[in-house]
């Protein structure tokens, strides 16, 4: 699991608020500070992690998720099916992967945003799908709803938003693939737009499935809540913008 959180990114930090000092062996490191919402930490056997060393920069570290001094500690989210934990480091043994890892960790970034974008499209292609069906089965006035044109719209609307934040996330996929000046751009507003679409298209599917979009039996809430999720995952859609926009400034 790689252990990153937007507030560092925000300030613009690539070492995150943890900080490591030279300890033993070379190579051999300790670790302090802490680190929120790290999505799929609990259960997780090995962390990679971000860590600025006194002196030296920024650094890739690798530990173990059961080395003395780390707490791992659950962290209820809006997603209930998602793992997600703060973790605390306090004098915890690390192994230094990658020194002065500034572009490592930046590259990393980039591919944590892409994979997010991915799994938006993903979603909401699976809600659409289930919205689709729903419609072609369910009755209302002697006539499956989706004959209806209120429904044919949204669902239509939703293809729409779903295939541009297929076009936008396989775009950056493929500039952080190969390198391309433009790869932090892209991903940055891959991850914007897809997050967004999927909780347009999610929201959707609630508002086609009716009351039983809205209850506990039902997958329609499931997939609304990891989009909320999603958005706040590897930056916010407002934050990956403005990030998008400072790069091309730069």
């Amino acid at each position: 699991v790689f252990v990153g959180g937007d507030e560092e990114r925000e300030r613009g930090d690539v070492g995150v608020s943890l900080r490591g000092r030279v300890a033993g062996a070379a190579g051999e490191i300790e670790i302090d500070g802490e680190a929120a919402f790290v999505d799929d930490a609990v259960g997780a056997d090995l962390l990679v992690v971000p860590v600025r060393i006194d002196g030296a920069g920024a650094a890739l570290a690798l530990v173990s998720a059961g080395e003395p001094g780390l707490d791992t500690r659950p962290v209820r989210t809006v997603d209930l099916i998602r793992p997600v934990a703060s973790l605390a480091f306090r004098a915890v043994n690390a192994r230094v992967l990658v020194a002065d890892a500034a572009a490592a960790i930046e590259r990393l970034r980039q591919v944590a945003r892409v994979a997010s974008a991915a799994e938006a499209c993903g979603g909401a292609a699976a809600a659409l799908a289930l919205s689709v069906e729903y419609a072609k089965t369910r009755v209302q006035f002697d006539s499956p709803i989706g004959a209806f044109q209120a429904i044919q719209h949204k669902c239509a609307d939703m293809l729409v938003a779903l295939e541009s934040a297929r076009s936008a996330m396989w775009y950056a996929a493929w500039a952080v693939d190969h390198d391309e000046p433009d790869a932090a751009v892209a991903s940055y507003l891959a991850k914007a737009y897809c997050s967004e679409a999927f909780t347009h298209v999610a929201a959707e599917t609630i508002q086609i499935h009716g009351g039983t979009g809205f209850t506990w039996e039902h997958d329609a809430h499931l997939f609304y809540k990891r989009a909320k999720a999603a958005e706040l995952s590897a930056g916010t859609p407002d934050w990956c913008r403005e990030q998008a926009a400072r790069t091309l400034i730069a």
